[in-house]
């Protein structure tokens, strides 16, 4: 179940930080597009270990 909760956190991380990405640079705002790549990026990351943990059966 771990594993999933994970996999929800890391799309919301993603989307939010794509999100954050679109309005730094539509609003020329590099700390809003830096803080938005930043949080897509662990987005990924969460979403890797969901992955990892569905795949290992267990949580870390």
């Amino acid at each position: 179940m771990g594993e999933f909760k994970e996999n929800v956190k890391g799309m919301t991380n993603e989307a939010i930080g794509n999100t954050k990405q679109v309005i730094g640079d539509a609003t020329n705002n590099p700390e809003l597009e830096t803080e938005g790549k930043l949080q897509e990026e662990k987005g990924e990351a969460q979403y890797v270990k969901g992955d990892l943990e569905d795949a290992a059966g267990n949580e870390f």
